[in-house]
């Protein structure tokens, strides 16, 4: 069986490179049609060969892995798409915070305050590979914060947590072009709420630090927002907009996976390789932005404010 025509493989090479991207464009050329969407930086190529679709999804990350190869081999580091034509601009935009909007995990940055970071980011990573359960590691990561001063998180906010590339770009120009924005995060809704307005995303959820008497109670607000509620986040706020599959998720960890694989376009970002294995994309070597690229979004229709 053969999947009905066109596909559109994005190509996203990882830095600007007039001649690599020439080169890129070169290898695709004869598979398809070239379509420029960032000077030396990005381009669609709409396939003219239909490839075997028997096992669905399965076909395009193996498209993806065989354009990415014959890139390499040429000495071309880029970020590879593949994906039907037709509805890939999205209707929502769902991000986690935490090593996606963001270059650190807040919780890890927090916990350097109190002096136990190495302890916090062991089981952090564990989770993040979904080797134990979220709700139980968050739990036990915040109860090691105990007794931590609120004022704190200001200062960790200030200090430590920096936007990742193209995360302002990245929502700023999905919501001029009519999309809703929106953080769900397995973080705190103190670090969310600043990164929301970073950004200019329209809402942000994440979990609830405790406090009592100026400093942290070692608790943590329930329910936990873990993956089955970044699932339905997404659920709920696709209700409007004719479903998941018009919406765009990007995070890196296993509590990601399930908004991730609902998604019209879930996209792995530096995910663990869980995560990076089930999307249906990943962003590796590039930065944020390339996740309007792969909506075949051209760089003239990034706002850059």
């Amino acid at each position: 069986m053969t999947s009905p025509l066109p596909h559109i493989a994005t190509i996203v090479l990882a830095k600007k490179d007039e001649a690599g991207f020439q080169k890129a464009q070169d290898i695709l050329a004869p598979h398809g049609s070239i379509t420029v969407l960032g000077q030396n930086k990005a381009f669609d190529c709409t396939l003219s060969e239909s490839f075997d679709s028997t096992d669905g999804a399965k076909a395009f990350k193996t498209e993806q892995a065989r354009i990415l190869q014959t890139l390499e081999t040429q000495g071309i580091t880029a970020d590879v798409c593949v994906q039907p034509g037709a509805g890939r601009r999205k209707g929502l935009l769902m991000c986690d915070m935490d090593s996606t909007l963001i270059g650190q995990e807040c919780i890890d940055e927090l916990a350097d305050f109190a002096g136990v970071k190495d302890r916090v980011s062991a089981i952090t990573e564990q989770a993040m590979r979904g080797e134990i359960d979220f709700e139980g590691a968050l739990k036990a990561r915040v109860g090691l914060l105990k007794g931590l001063d609120i004022s704190v998180l200001e200062r960790c906010f200030e200090d430590r947590i920096h936007l990742n590339a193209g995360a302002r770009i990245l929502c700023q120009t999905m919501k001029a072009l009519g999309a809703k924005t929106a953080i769900v995060s397995g973080g705190f809704t103190f670090f969310t709420g600043r990164i929301k307005e970073a950004c200019g995303f329209d809402t942000d959820q994440a979990n609830i630090l405790i406090e009592k008497a100026n400093k942290l109670s070692g608790k943590v607000g329930m329910p936990i927002l873990g993956r089955e509620a970044k699932f339905e986040a997404l659920k709920q706020a696709s209700q409007d907009i004719g479903g998941t599959l018009n919406s765009v998720a990007i995070g890196d960890g296993a509590n990601d996976l399930a908004m991730i694989t609902a998604a019209g376009l879930g996209i792995a970002y530096r995910a663990k390789p869980a995560v990076a294995a089930a999307a249906h994309c990943a962003i590796n070597h590039s930065d944020l932005t390339t996740a309007l690229y792969y909506q075949g979004i051209s760089e003239d229709m990034f706002i850059l404010d």
